[in-house]
């Protein structure tokens, strides 16, 4: 990977650093069966990592039901209780995070979830001393991914310009957003990516542990 020099890294939480998306993934899938849309597979995956907002409209749309106004906070209040039955960090996660600080270059979260998912999960996990102060959530800004406010909003924080960031994700939504923002995006899928995908990432990797190396390639040179 070649192009303006790395200055940032911007980890997706959910399927990237955590393994919640079947949770979230369950919890969509049933709440549609609730009021009688019986996903698909296919169907699950192209909502996967979209706000609970941003679902709304969607599911109305498909349900003919009228959701009440705070049901995104409902959905969100549910994943965070089912979360507190124990949730795992995906493999690498530690080890990555770890090695990014080890080369000095500055990382941030950027989640569609809110600050008290992150922290739910990040904390059961283990994680939360790597991530504190670093995690921003779809509430901070106007729109969510596919947006691309909330990754701007990182490389803002963090001080940087978006071509000098680099985006690890692993959803459409996530991928989409990362392009918006002018930004380099890694895709991570342990499987590969299927046939005909929507998104074209600059790279794909099968493993956290191939991260490291990757940035340090494409680091600024040191004086």
């Amino acid at each position: 990977m070649s192009g303006v020099p790395l200055r940032l890294v911007i980890f997706d939480c959910d399927g990237v650093l955590i393994d919640s998306e079947p949770v979230s993934q369950g919890l969509v899938r049933d709440e549609a069966a609730r009021m009688g849309w019986l996903m698909t597979s296919a169907e699950i995956h192209d909502v996967t990592g979209r706000t609970w907002s941003s679902l709304k409209p969607i599911f109305e749309a498909h349900t003919g039901h009228v959701l009440p106004q705070d049901w995104p906070k409902m959905m969100q209040d549910r994943v965070v209780a089912v979360m507190r039955n124990g949730v795992n960090a995906m493999p690498g996660a530690r080890e990555v995070l770890e090695a990014t600080a080890a080369l000095g270059l500055p990382y941030r979260i950027a989640s569609n979830s809110s600050h008290e998912e992150m922290a739910e999960k990040f904390g059961l996990t283990g994680l939360l001393p790597l991530v504190e102060g670093r995690m921003h959530s779809a509430r901070d800004v106007a729109f969510g991914k596919p947006a691309p406010d909330l990754f701007l909003a990182a490389a803002a924080a963090g001080g940087v310009r978006p071509e000098e960031c680099l985006v690890i994700e692993d959803s459409v939504p996530g991928m989409t957003a990362a392009k918006a923002a002018g930004m380099r995006v890694v895709a991570y899928a342990p499987m590969g990516l299927p046939p005909r995908f929507p998104v074209q990432p600059d790279l794909v990797v099968r493993s956290l542990l191939e991260l490291p190396a990757i940035f340090a390639s494409v680091m600024p040179v040191a004086a």
